[in-house]
Formats: structure tokens, C-alpha cells, sequence
């Protein structure tokens, strides 16, 4: 609702400056909408929202009258912030508590730097909102001093954008300030679209920056429009919501489950209820159930179980093995996807013969619990167990130390993390080798909470988001798992100045001296031995413990396999990290040791 009044400026002694006031109602109308956590990185065009954060911040009993309760968390560096931001929003979305995060910015390079988060965020569905300062319309294209073209630099990325002009103190702007929040909020939580993701707002200030007088306005309502959240589809939808079942739907074709990132406690149940193998990835959020199949990636080779499959029913979003990307685009293979929000639907291999937003009642409804082929689930069982058995005997077996002293190898510190995660904990894990040497070892009786940002599974941001996902769980313990790229790549996540909340957060820095998961790929061949180590392996020989003490983060060195129970199991309070030397040069024949091990094991379960 729009105020009729007649236009004029306010007068000087009943309002504070235009962008002070604006910076207020728009804090007001953050907090009444829901937002609970605000990220800032300094500035002086953002000043005026500088200030009513700060504001909002105070204590109980300290903040002014008018004034919100958000809680404030300053970094220094932008693009820590929007990885901050974007680990407080992803643990909120994992306890079901969907809620957009702010990210305030200055000016110029600050804006761009918040891109790699905001590419996550979009590709991920998480709802953050990037309100970055900006000079006044008359000063933009003029050559001004950090200013250049910010509106809409996110492109497609966003689910809505705004060029906010400068305030002037109309009648009425106050109100239509309010309806944008309340659209931007709308936009980000996918309250009506059912696709949350980033919001940017461009908000153009003009001088003075600074505060006038400490009186909030009035706290109002007007313009403000709050909207509902979309409704998820129901765990079960008619089959006239989608194709009747086919003669090929019978229930003894051999099916499994492939629960990808985000897939949700719906895929263990569906697995559960037809009888099928589920294959996990750790972040899927299904990982843990008499169903779920460890080592999958490895059994998909052999003729009797990957080679027998004709229909594969997938959830979330599948990123991490070649071996589940070759069964999804077989030939042969029937793909059901099971997608329940979002314009788009998880197809990489772009053979899905149905796209379903919710899981179709034939699947559910009277389902028999042995509904596959007989003996289809129990040797996918059999054979899983096996697998796991025999990539525990090759990592638990003796080898010499090398010159470097280095014992442990990446799947053996995955499995001692998996082991170390209790039920109510919380693993972030990073992209490249520790996610996937995780999806290698993890078997857990019931599923863990596994965080990992697969939107774009890039390695920056990593110790960023997972120290936003111990803010925002505060009560459970949380650790990362790292590779020493990714955890240097974000090194500047660890800056925490002396005002801000203190957090607990174990990071175990898997540290090779470089990327040693080109070595498993086609680049890690011998007759590439000529440039792999410089463009791809990147040794750095960077020293992590005279990083941390830089940073004043409490650091420990693990050698060998008995040192890293007892750093697991007690990770005290703070940030701690904990870097294991691990065995880079090996990698390629570890890996070939443990697939031949666990071929051999996964035949004999079959014969």
C-alpha cells in the first residue's frame, strides 16, 4: 500500500538523512520478514547500513527503540563473506529453516567478489540476499571513484534483481521500500516460484553516510506483504500427475536408487519400500540405511549387478562418480527423475524418460518390501559388504614409511573422519578428493549430516562455509574434511576479528602439497609425467602450522594413522585444525590396489 499524501520532502527535524532512514526501515522490514543473520564487510557507501546493523546487533537492552534483533557477523574480505553467508543458509535449509541470509557490501570490486558464492547459491537453491552499495545514478558512468556498472553483474544467477535509486525522503518511499523487501524475500525463499536461490539489490546512496541522530523511525507495516511458503509436493503424487505405469514398470525390473546431493531422507524410504539398492553419495542426506550400498561406484562395473540394472529412479542431484554418469545415460537403462522444485531437473546424460516432481503413488502406495527381482537387493548387499571389507584390508595393511614419513593415505583419513561422526555432528566436506574418497568408505547405520557445496563443487569458500555452518549450529559439533588446495584457497576464511562470535570448528586438512586428484584421472597417466606436477599437481610447500599461527587458530600435525583418533576425538573448543600428511605419489596406485581388491571380493560375493 502506497502512502497519498501530497509529494514534498520531509522536514529536516522530523527525519534523519534520506539513506540513514532508508537503511533503517530496510533493516526493520529484513527482520519482520524473517532474516535472523546479516554478513557485512566494510565500506563507506554501505555505511548507512553499517550503522543499523550495528544497531541491530546490540544486546538486548542496549539497541535502540525501533530497532530489530539481527545478529551481525563483519569480514573483511567479500568473498569470505559470501561463503560465510552461504554456510550460515545451507545450515539452516539442512534443519528445515529456510530463511535468506544478508550479505552487505560496499562499492566496486567488493560487489564482484561476492560472484563465486553467488554461483554456488544459484546452482544449489540457497536463499541469500546480496544488498551492495552503490553511488547515485548521477555519478555512475561519470568516472567516480569506485564506481562501475553493478546492477544485474550477476546476470542469470539471480531470482530477481532491482536497481534501487537513491532515497530522497518522498512520501511514500518508505512503503515501496518495504513491498521490494518483501518481493526480494519472496524471491529468495521461492515462497510462490518454488526455487529459492540469491536475490541482489543494487541500493544507490547519496551523502551524508553517516547517522544524524540515534531515533529509529517507527516500526510500520505498511507495504510490507508477507507470503507464505510454496507448499513441497507431497511425499506421494497420483498417477495422473504423471505417465501411467508401463509394462516395463513391473516390479521385477532390476532397479536401484541414486540419491545425489540434496536428495533427502525420500530416497532412503523409497529404496526402503520397493526393495531396491540405494546409491549414496554423502551429501544426498540418505547415506545411512541397510539399503544403502557402500562402494557403489565400484560395483557398477560388474555385469551382474551395474550391468543388470534397467531402470535407475534418481533424487538430488548427482555430481560425483563417471561410473553413475555411464549407468544414467545407458541405453538400456530406464531414468526416472525425481525432482521437487526448480525449472530445471538433474539430466546430464540427457535420457530421463520421466520428470516427476514428486515420487508417483505406484512406488509407494502397497508397496511389497521385496518388490525386486529376487535376491536383486541381497547381492547388491553382499556384494557392497564385501567391497568395504576388502578396501578395509588394503588401507589396514603395513607399508613402509616413505622418505617424507608420510602413513596415511586420503580414503584411510576419510574413513577415520566417517568413523569419527556421531549422529547429532555435522561433516562439511570439500570437493575433489575428500568428497569423494568419503563416498568410497562411508557406511553409517543411519544418515549423517553431510554438507558439501555440489552446486558448482568448486574448492573455494569451503573453510568460509563451513565456519557459517558452525554459527548457525552452534549446539552440534562440526568438522570439515579439506584438501590442502581448498583449504588454502580460503585461508582468509580463518580472519576473525576480535568483536565477532567465537565458533567451534574442527578442520582436517588432508595435505598432499597439491591436487592429487588429477592423479587419479586420465592427466595422472605416466606418459603425462612431463607436466603434470606443475599445471596440474601445483605442489606449493606451503607451511599450514605457521599459517594457522598467523591467524591464531590452534594447530596439530598428524604423521601416522595413530596419531588421528585421539585429534578426531577430542577437537576442543574454537577453530583447531588438524593437518594429516598424506601420501600424494601414491595415489594412483593405491586406487588401482583398492578397485582390484575390491573387484576380486565383489566376484566372489557373486559366485
Amino acid at each position: 500500500m502506497t502512502s497519498t499524501s501530497t509529494p514534498g520532502p520531509r522536514p529536516a527535524d522530523d527525519h534523519d538523512a534520506p539513506a540513514t532512514q532508508a537503511a533503517r526501515v530496510l533493516v526493520q522490514a529484513l527482520a519482520a520478514l524473517g532474516v535472523r543473520d546479516a554478513v557485512l564487510a566494510p565500506g563507506s557507501r554501505s555505511a548507512p547500513l553499517a550503522y543499523a546493523l550495528a544497531d541491530a546487533a546490540r544486546p538486548d537492552g542496549e539497541r535502540p527503540a525501533g530497532a530489530p534483533a539481527i545478529r551481525l557477523h563483519v569480514r573483511t574480505d567479500e568473498r569470505a563473506a559470501g561463503f560465510l553467508a552461504l554456510g550460515l543458509a545451507k545450515a539452516h535449509d539442512a534443519i528445515g529453516d529456510r530463511r535468506p541470509v544478508v550479505v552487505v557490501t560496499t562499492s566496486g570490486t567488493a560487489v564482484a567478489n561476492l560472484h563465486p558464492a553467488v554461483l554456488e547459491a544459484h546452482h544449489a537453491g540457497l536463499p541469500l540476499m546480496l544488498l551492495t552499495a552503490d553511488r547515485p545514478h548521477e555519478l555512475r558512468g561519470t568516472g567516480a571513484n569506485q564506481t562501475t556498472a553493478q546492477a544485474g553483474i550477476f546476470g542469470t544467477s539471480t531470482r530477481l534483481a532491482a536497481d534501487v535509486p537513491a532515497p530522497t525522503g518522498r512520501p511514500g518511499e518508505d512503503a515501496d521500500l518495504r513491498n521490494l523487501l518483501s518481493r526480494a524475500v519472496a524471491a529468495a525463499t521461492g515462497a510462490r516460484s518454488g526455487i529459492p536461490g540469491p536475490v541482489h539489490l543494487d541500493l544507490a546512496f547519496r551523502e551524508p553516510l553517516v547517522p544524524q541522530s540515534s531515533a529509529w523511525p517507527e516500526p510500520s507495516v505498511e507495504g510490507l506483504t508477507r507470503v507464505p511458503q510454496r507448499l513441497a509436493p507431497a511425499a506421494e503424487s497420483p498417477d495422473a500427475d504423471g505417465p501411467a505405469p508401463t509394462a516395463r514398470r513391473a516390479s521385477s525390473l532390476p532397479t536401484v536408487v541414486v540419491a545425489g546431493d540434496g536428495a533427502g531422507p525420500a530416497a532412503r524410504e523409497l529404496a526402503e519400500a520397493n526393495g531396491w539398492p540405494l546409491l549414496a553419495e554423502p551429501s544426498s542426506g540418505a547415506l545411512g540405511s541397510a539399503h544403502a550400498v557402500p562402494a557403489h561406484r565400484l560395483l557398477l562395473t560388474h555385469a551382474e549387478l551395474g550391468g543388470a540394472v534397467r531402470r535407475a529412479v534418481v533424487l538430488g542431484r548427482p555430481t560425483l562418480t563417471r561410473p553413475v554418469q555411464h549407468l544414467l545415460g545407458r541405453a538400456d537403462v530406464e531414468v526416472i527423475v525425481i525432482a521437487p522444485s526448480g525449472r530445471d531437473w538433474p539430466d546430464a546424460p540427457r535420457r530421463a524418460a520421466e520428470a516427476h516432481t514428486a515420487i508417483p503413488a505406484s512406488m509407494r502406495a502397497g508397496a511389497d518390501p521385496h518388490a525386486g527381482p529376487p535376491g536383486w537387493l541381497a547381492a547388491w548387499q553382499a556384494a557392497g559388504k564385501a567391497a568395504l571389507a576388502a578396501i578395509d584390508d588394503v588401507l589396514d595393511a603395513p607399508t613402509p614409511p616413505s622418505r617424507s614419513g608420510t602413513r596415511v593415505s586420503g580414503p584411510a583419513l576419510a574413513r577415520d573422519v566417517a568413523r569419527a561422526t556421531r549422529a547429532d555432528d555435522v561433516l562439511v566436506v570439500g570437493s575433489s578428493n575428500p568428497v569423494r574418497d568419503l563416498d568410497l568408505v562411508a557406511a553409517w547405520d543411519e544418515p549423517r549430516t553431510v554438507l558439501a557445496n555440489r552446486g558448482l563443487a568448486g574448492i573455494d569458500g569451503l573453510v568460509s562455509t563451513a565456519l557459517g555452518v558452525a554459527l548457525a549450529l552452534p549446539r552440534r559439533r562440526v568438522r570439515a574434511l579439506l584438501g590442502d588446495l581448498t583449504f588454502l584457497h580460503d585461508a582468509g576464511g580463518l580472519l576473525r576479528g576480535p568483536f565477532e562470535p567465537a565458533v567451534d570448528l574442527q578442520i582436517v586438512v588432508a595435505h598432499d602439497d597439491g591436487g592429487s586428484i588429477f592423479a587419479t584421472l586420465e592427466h595422472g597417466a605416466p606418459e603425462h609425467a612431463d607436466v603434470f606436477e606443475r599445471v596440474f599437481a601445483t605442489p606449493h610447500g606451503a607451511d599450514l602450522s605457521a599459517l594457522c599461527a598467523a591467524y591464531g587458530v590452534r594447530h596439530t600435525r598428524v604423521t601416522d594413522v595413530d596419531g588421528l583418533a585421539p585429534a578426531l576425538a577430542a577437537p576442543g573448543p574454537g577453530v583447531s585444525v588438524v593437518e594429516v600428511r598424506v601420501d600424494r605419489a601414491g595415489r594412483r596406485a593405491l586406487m588401482a590396489r583398492l578397485g582390484a581388491s575390491a573387484d576380486d571380493a565383489i566376484r566372489r560375493s557373486l559366485n
